[in-house]
């Protein structure tokens, strides 16, 4: 593994034939969730399936969180808010623009340009996604924003700023998009992932969703469908 500055952002390299990102395989960028440390999915890529030229950035978020030493975000949020929702259960926050999402997502997109340019990776080849704000940073930056990924990762996610995605996802009519979602997931709503699927699904995406019996997780039945999903697409390519 290596690690380097893309942009702004440091960014964990692994996987490929030498087993630091060289090659010339796919690349699958998966972005952590909020008030993990940038190392926190490294693990994921020693347990997927794939093809061994497969190779794997993990970004660390921007933001520090002060008193919590190694933890990070793409956008702070409320905390005095977030336990309070959390005290009524999850909810939908798809009418919803969190603070700071928008300048992360210029980050990101600067990142992944800067990514694709030295590790010589066409759009084809790019699948981009994460956990939890992870995947909702990625999902911004796919609908919002000039950047054509083969493929989306959304694990235990959900949609903010639904209207504006929905407008953006018209023009990822050939976007495979895997979503996956706990069925008792105590932060982020199960319904609201539901609609998210249905509105990638009416707007043409092809979508794979995988609901599980669990909470705020990657449990195996995700990561052996990741590592098919990411299958399929380097072998297509």
């Amino acid at each position: 593994m290596r690690q380097e500055r893309f942009g702004e952002i440091t960014v964990r390299l692994t996987g490929g034939e030498d087993r630091e990102g060289g090659g010339d395989g796919p690349l699958v960028v998966l972005m952590h969730g909020f008030g993990a440390p940038g190392t926190d999915l490294i693990g994921l890529w020693r347990v997927l399936d794939v093809p061994r030229d497969v190779r794997f950035a993990f970004p660390e978020a921007p933001n520090e969180m002060p008193g919590m030493p190694g933890a990070r975000a793409w956008w702070m949020l409320d905390l005095a808010r977030a336990e309070a929702a959390m005290a009524e259960g999850p909810r939908s926050y798809a009418r919803e623009v969190p603070p700071g999402m928008e300048a992360a997502t210029d980050q990101i997109v600067v990142m992944l340009a800067e990514l694709q340019r030295d590790l010589g990776v066409p759009d084809e080849r790019l699948v981009i996604g994460g956990f939890s704000q992870g995947s909702m940073a990625a999902c911004n930056t796919v609908f919002t924003r000039d950047v054509a990924p083969a493929g989306l990762v959304i694990l235990s996610g959900t949609a903010v700023n639904l209207s504006i995605w929905q407008a953006g996802m018209s023009r990822h009519q050939n976007l495979r998009v895997v979503q996956s979602h706990g069925e008792h997931d105590p932060l982020l709503s199960f319904e609201a992932a539901e609609d998210l699927r249905d509105t990638m699904r009416a707007a043409g995406l092809q979508t794979e969703w995988i609901p599980f019996r669990g909470g705020h997780e990657i449990p195996m039945q995700v990561i052996e469908a990741l590592g098919r999903f990411v299958r399929e697409i380097a072998l297509r390519t």
